[in-house]
């Protein structure tokens, strides 16, 4: 059976987002393993040991980030995600087998740096192979698999938490080594990156792949031989005039505005206080006198909520388009938080006999996380994806997912601390930020819904900064005169036949 292009570009992505797996796993189990005696017993650890065991993991995928964004370059995708896969598959043996805290501290660094590694380059090769009509859906899939670890690792935490002896948390850090072996396996049997291919010299390669992934292998499509063009053609412009190297990101207007906007995102999303939430669900829930035992069941709860969320998301993404999603997913987590911490400083667990306080608090943290997975979670990854072009691509979401994997560091240091020390008052933190975020993303950011990544540079010269106001139409109208001249140069080339109305189509 052949399967239709969209259906094996959406597989592929599936498949490689295996890597997204191993992220929210991780997220998702460390709240269990900090918390069960068994590793209380064996390493005896201080609040910032721990604090610790949950910080390196994301310290370690700052640089693995980092890393990834000049691999990707020039290795290609898939072999960075090769490399990814076995760096965290090191890092979870040790983490596994660890006999003193400082053993599982240079594992959870390790497995992090692979972790970095994945989940920078993941949604860049998603977004490459992607047709524009379901680049959103194809790039949500980063966190809908990353709520499928979470959701996986919730559950299995919740099992084990009752369990006796290490295996009490050796278990669930063992388990997560599974996927990371099957990507290894597998990642280097799918296609490369069509536009990474034709950046390096590899045109006719290129363009196999591309009709491969769009038209099933034929190189004589009109889609795909105006995709080629166009591909061709934006590449040889970035090569002239965009930025070549990290710090030309920053000198580049066009190159800047976009790496302002992706770096803001990312760090607004560790500011919802998802992030806090995951890392230290015990702790949190035991302040309004929810036990242990009941806070890692809500929690799994709490993922099968986030799944539904995630899949919604990646229904509907490509129709109601990346702006408004994001400013109204940040006003209800704001007036969650709100809630969640009126609840807390109102019903301290001395107060809270009837449990009415508990439950109102585990339903708002429910409706939180419903909001947070279905908009802002997803858009994390679809927006940096595709707002930057092919030379620029590896480098702006590099330290885009750098910039998330420091604020989430941050997070994971510090929220046991202040919990311990301000208690409800830490939380007022992530009601500002959020809210802050829906104002920020109001202001400055465009609509960049089924627009082809071949247009980003237009729309990024050429939209104004200040978003609310403006005429999009007018820069739209602009944009299809680009289209135009472009199309009328291709058939006076005699390369496309009728590939302006295929473009106007997509």
């Amino acid at each position: 059976m052949v399967l239709s292009p969209h259906t094996y570009q959406f597989l592929v992505s599936v498949f490689a987002s295996f890597g997204s797996i191993l992220y929210g796993y991780d997220l998702g189990v460390i709240a269990e393993v900090v918390g069960s005696s068994s590793y209380i017993d064996l390493f005896h650890p201080t609040a910032p040991e721990t604090g610790v065991v949950v910080s390196l993991f994301t310290g370690g995928a700052f640089f693995g980030s980092f890393f990834a964004g000049p691999t990707g370059d020039w290795v290609g995708r898939r072999w960075t995600i090769l490399i990814g896969a076995v760096i965290f598959i090191l890092g979870g043996c040790l983490q596994t087998a660890a006999q003193t805290i400082h053993y599982l501290w240079a594992g959870r660094c390790i497995s992090g740096l692979g972790v970095g590694f994945l989940v920078m380059i993941i949604p860049v090769y998603q977004g490459e192979i992607a047709h524009p009509s379901i680049r959103g859906r194809v790039t949500a899939l980063q966190q809908f698999m990353l709520g499928i670890g979470a959701f996986i690792a919730g559950w299995l935490s919740y099992g084990t938490f009752h369990m006796s002896g290490t295996g009490q948390w050796r278990i669930p850090l063992g388990i997560q080594i599974l996927p990371a072996v099957v990507l290894a396996l597998l990642i280097l049997l799918f296609p490369e990156s069509p536009r990474w291919l034709i950046d390096h010299g590899r045109e006719e390669y290129g363009l196999q792949t591309l009709a491969r992934l769009h038209a099933n292998g034929d190189v004589n499509d009109a889609w795909v031989r105006a995709e080629y063009a166009q591909i061709q053609e934006s590449i040889t412009f970035e090569h002239e005039h965009e930025a070549k190297s990290y710090l030309e990101l920053f000198r580049n207007r066009a190159s800047f505005r976009r790496l302002f906007l992706a770096c803001a995102l990312q760090a607004s999303v560790q500011m919802t206080g998802v992030s806090a939430i995951q890392y230290f669900s015990v702790t949190i829930f035991n302040q309004i006198g929810i036990d242990s035992d009941h806070a890692l069941k809500y929690q799994a709860i709490n993922n099968i909520l986030a799944l539904i969320a995630q899949a919604c998301c990646i229904l509907f993404i490509d129709r109601l388009g990346r702006r408004w999603p994001l400013i109204v997913g940040n006003l209800i987590n704001s007036l969650m938080f709100l809630i969640a911490t009126v609840l807390i400083a109102r019903f301290p667990p001395a107060t809270n006999q009837s449990g009415g306080a508990g439950w109102g608090f585990i339903i708002v943290t429910w409706l939180f996380n419903i909001s947070f997975s279905a908009t802002c979670g997803p858009l994390s990854w679809i927006i940096p994806a595709e707002i930057f072009d092919t030379h620029t691509r590896s480098k702006g979401v590099s330290i885009a997912t750098m910039t998330s994997f420091a604020f989430n560091t941050m997070i994971g240091q510090v929220t046991g601390i202040a919990i311990t020390n301000i208690g409800w008052r830490f939380y007022v933190v992530f009601v500002v930020c959020n809210f802050t975020n829906a104002i920020f993303f109001y202001l400055l950011l465009p609509e960049t819904k089924k627009k082809p990544l071949e247009e980003m540079n237009f729309l990024f010269s050429n939209a104004p900064w200040i978003v609310p106001g403006s005429d999009p139409a007018k820069y739209n109208a602009n944009l299809a005169l680009d289209l135009e001249r472009r199309a009328n140069e291709l058939r006076e080339k005699g390369e496309v036949a009728g590939g302006h109305e295929e473009q106007e189509h997509v």
